[in-house]
């Protein structure tokens, strides 16, 4: 039984699950990690192609079925855990690099994503079933009304392609929602080249506190440590203008480069 509170559809289309592991192509010699195996639907073939499938489960309930179903192969390894606390790092050792394979549940899947980006170092890949609007904001050009800190905080790791949707009736119980099933690949380095990556994400966190503001008020209310930081370098206003942003603009129209540009204004003024 699917349980609403941990935002529960299991896959049910046997078709949708082999096209997700046809593109996904796991190989004899490398380790994979699924969260939330669920019922095992993409388990299954998983254990067939891949050397070895680390399965991080949440729900404790579905832990017998999952060992009952897989317990028996020697390259399946089920973990009870939570998919926002666990050390991806760590999870996949002896390894030292891991793809990603996952049916992300509705209501966890943004801040899934964000601790899996926060992992690149040894997540390089991953394969992901996200609401259809989650893959629209995440790959949302400069300008795009969709775009947003998710939008930004991909493109700076990631290589964003959009696969294929998957109908709601694929799904057990049945969403009210299309999902879309993309592919993200980290960057051997990150688009944002900086030293100080915190205030780079202080920055776009502040960008869109307020989504019908202009970037210089939003930044003129940001959290007392980014607005102390910005003020000591002469106010949002001075700060935009010594960045080449134009005040006026709206968060959702600046490129990668503008909010990278916004971080070394603040970071060459502080090493002056």
């Amino acid at each position: 039984m699917a349980k609403k509170r941990l935002g529960q559809n299991f896959l049910a289309d046997e078709r949708v699950a082999a096209r997700i592991v046809r593109e996904f192509a796991p190989t004899a010699a490398e380790t994979v990690i699924e969260i939330g195996p669920g019922r095992g639907a993409l388990t299954a073939r998983l254990v067939e192609q891949t050397g070895r499938v680390v399965a991080l489960e949440f729900d404790r309930e579905l832990i017998p079925l999952l060992r009952e179903r897989f317990g028996a192969r020697e390259n399946f390894v089920l973990v009870e855990g939570d998919a926002l606390a666990v050390d991806y790092c760590a999870l996949i050792v002896p390894a030292k690099t891991a793809r990603v394979v996952a049916n992300l549940p509705y209501n966890i899947s943004t801040a899934i994503l964000q601790r899996l980006i926060a992992a690149h170092v040894c997540v390089s890949e991953m394969v992901l079933m996200l609401q259809r609007e989650v893959v629209a904001r995440i790959i949302a050009p400069p300008g795009a009304s969709e775009r947003g800190f998710l939008s930004v905080l991909v493109e700076a790791y990631c290589v964003a392609e959009p696969l294929f949707d998957v109908a709601p009736s694929a799904f057990r119980p049945v969403p009210k929602v299309w999902s879309t099933v993309v592919r993200l690949r980290m960057r051997e380095r990150g688009a944002a080249d900086i030293s100080d990556e915190s205030l780079l994400w202080q920055l776009v966190s502040a960008g869109f506190m307020q989504r019908r503001k202009t970037i210089f008020n939003n930044l003129r209310h940001a959290p007392a440590r980014l607005s102390a930081c910005v003020e000591a370098h002469g106010g949002a206003r001075a700060t935009l203008v010594a960045a080449e942003i134009e005040p006026q603009r709206r968060a959702e129209t600046l490129t990668l480069a503008e909010w990278v540009q916004l971080t070394r204004t603040l970071e060459e003024r502080d090493m002056g």
